[in-house]
């Protein structure tokens, strides 16, 4: 009986054991848990989805991915499979449980766990992320949430391409990733066995026809499927091919430091430039179009042309001989590689004309500049696998006039400046385009001045102007052809500011029509009227405040930015100029006769003659009373 108890002691010890132990492989576990036992593979199909974009074969913007195989998205894509394109892997991490209690109650998820040593700092550098940024920490391993990696995967992809791709591609070949085989005639490639873990993919070689490299990325072998019920253990990717386009920007600001509105300086892509701006008549404008390049990787996918043409609206005028190009590593334009001016010789610039008179400026790049595009060593190393100016912003800046005419459009038809980017690569037998577009904007006043018994002489009444918003007064020139005032200059002082007196415009006396004036606050001041006539005794307060918030090119759906005016607080409805609405605020200013005071040959005066006359008279008869008083007498 002992012994029978020993035995099953022993039994049943040998059970608790084994029952520690790991599952064999195939044993039945619950699908919601990782079965630690299985081996996990990854399947990887390259396809050419601009092509297949272009074509209306695939919307992959709105494609999810599942990591379950697609038989649908292969079939559709096969025509576009990219044959030669090589992706490494290596693994980053491993798949972890968390559970602990914690100040909020007790917490079990799963982390990813990467030793803490020199490559994991590399990695983490390279993301721009610390030690710090680990859930936590343990037994010398950091354990990161993958929202976390993923988050800062996308921020550097964004902030750098090129960088990114360079830097997680170095960090794959140093830590010994594993080469897949080159995709086959399906664009298929992949491999199995691999142990479970969060593994970093790279793709480090492409075919010459090909001219951007997939952005790297994470894949968790197995992986949650989309459903959430299971772990999937054979995952299929199926990356996505970047389109590579170039970004194309075009911005605007007045060119005037002492609105403060901004430093002055042109260093600061973002110091004052929108894509909406107001000005006055004879300002000075900057521009600036930002651009950053697609990536080159080969001669095959070099830039052979690099052309942008800009176009200024009738009303606005190139400041010719001063066009400048900044080239930077980051879209930012921080990082800056080198500056190029006309006299540079990589580049040209020739003006012409366009539809309705409008201007047109063409910047194109030379042989030389496209070498130096394509070729320069300065960006990148020998060893790297893009070249030139691969994935590079360029910045063009320069600046125009607002012409003091008629040519300029004011209110909501603005004045529009557009530009369009033409490039072509070596590989391709066709040109792409991008255009962008900027508005300026600029308005006007119409005073009418009244007198109450249309009785006063409007060449003696005289109206300042002050904007308040940029505290300055202002200053025009009167068109007499036209009867309008268009603004010249800013002034610092009152004493040189313009005397606006009232004219005939369109047939009607007594009109100050003013043309050029920002989207600001304005105090417009009576400082002198006719003579019998009272001044106002306060001050008019204009607002004009430009509606939108910059997106007003047509590329953007809009066609306009509407504008509202204020005087007084009060609400006025702008009427149009020329067919563009919102572009003048109306004023009417009327002064009224003053009282009058009693003056020389009033009836005050008429009774002191009055009396004066009785007084003279009486005068005359006591004369000639005491006359004959003195007669008789003798």
């Amino acid at each position: 009986m002992k012994k029978l108890t020993k035995l099953f002691a022993l039994c049943l010890a040998l059970a608790l054991c084994l029952s520690l132990l790991p599952a064999a492989h195939g044993a039945t576990a619950p699908a919601a848990t990782i079965d630690t036992s299985r081996k996990a593979s990854l399947d990887l199909y390259k396809y050419d989805f601009t092509s297949a974009n272009e074509a209306g074969i695939l919307e992959w913007d709105t494609y999810v991915s599942t990591g379950l195989p697609d038989k649908a998205v292969e079939a559709a894509l096969a025509p576009y499979a990219i044959q030669g394109v090589v992706f490494s892997y290596v693994k980053v991490a491993d798949i972890t449980t968390y559970s602990a209690l914690e100040a909020d109650g007790y917490r079990d998820m799963v982390l990813y766990g990467m030793e803490d040593h020199e490559a994991t700092t590399q990695l983490l550098t390279a993301l721009g992320l610390t030690a710090a940024d680990a859930y936590r920490t343990e037994h010398n391993t950091l354990y990161f949430v993958s929202d976390v990696l993923v988050d800062a995967l996308a921020a550097k992809l964004t902030e750098n391409t090129s960088n990114l791709k360079n830097a997680l591609e170095k960090f794959v070949a140093d830590q010994g990733g594993v080469d897949l085989s080159e995709t086959d005639e399906a664009g298929h490639s992949g491999a199995t066995g691999l142990d479970l873990g969060l593994y970093l993919v790279v793709e480090t070689y492409v075919p010459e026809n090909v001219y951007n490299t997939t952005a790297p990325f994470f894949v968790s072998l197995p992986m949650t499927t989309i459903d959430g019920q299971n772990w999937n253990y054979d995952v299929t990717v199926y990356p996505k091919n970047e389109t590579d386009m170039p970004t194309l920007e075009k911005t605007l600001r007045e060119s005037k430091p002492d609105t403060g509105k901004h430093n002055g300086s042109t260093d600061d892509i973002t110091d004052g430039y929108a894509h909406t701006g107001t000005g006055s008549d004879g300002d000075v404008v900057d521009y600036q179009i930002i651009s950053t390049l697609p990536t080159i990787t080969s001669n095959a996918t070099a830039l052979t042309t690099y052309t942008f043409v800009d176009t200024l609206s009738k009303g606005i005028a190139y400041n010719k001989q001063d066009v400048k190009l900044e080239w930077f590593q980051d879209a930012a334009c921080t990082q800056k590689v080198t500056e190029w001016d006309e006299a540079s010789g990589k580049f040209a610039v020739a003006y012409g004309t366009a539809d309705h008179d409008s201007t047109t400026m063409t910047i194109s790049m030379t042989a030389s500049g496209l070498d130096e595009i394509n070729n320069a060593t300065t960006v990148y190393d020998s060893t790297s696998l893009y070249r030139g100016y691969s994935a590079c912003t360029v910045r063009i800046t320069y600046a125009c006039t607002v012409n003091s005419s008629a040519d300029v459009v004011y209110g909501d038809g603005g004045n529009p400046n557009e530009v369009q980017l033409t490039w072509k690569r070596t590989n391709t037998d066709y040109y792409d385009t991008l255009e962008d577009d900027c508005h300026f904007y600029t308005y006007g006043l119409d005073l009418t001045k009244k007198f109450n018994d249309s009785k006063g002489n409007f060449s003696k009444v005289q109206f300042v102007m002050h904007n308040d918003t940029d505290n300055y007064w202002v200053k025009a020139q009167l068109n007499e052809a036209e009867g309008v005032y268009y603004v010249t200059e800013h002034v610092a002082e009152e004493a040189n500011a313009t005397k606006f007196v009232p004219v005939s415009a369109g047939g009607q006396p007594g009109k100050v029509i003013v043309k050029g004036l920002e989207d600001d606050a304005y105090t417009i001041t009576e400082v002198a009227t006719d003579a019998g006539y009272t001044l106002l005794k306060d001050s008019v307060k204009v607002v004009i405040t430009t509606k939108g918030d910059g997106e007003i090119c047509p590329i953007c759906g809009k066609e306009g930015v509407p504008a509202t005016a204020t005087v007084n607080g009060d609400a006025v409805a702008m009427t149009d100029d020329g067919g563009s609405l919102s572009a003048v605020v109306p004023l009417t200013v009327v002064n009224t006769k003053g009282f009058d005071l009693p003056k020389t040959g009033d009836h005050g005066t008429w009774m002191f003659a009055v009396g004066g006359s009785v007084l003279i008279c009486m005068a005359l008869v006591c004369i000639v009373l005491v006359a004959k008083r003195k007669k008789s007498t003798w």
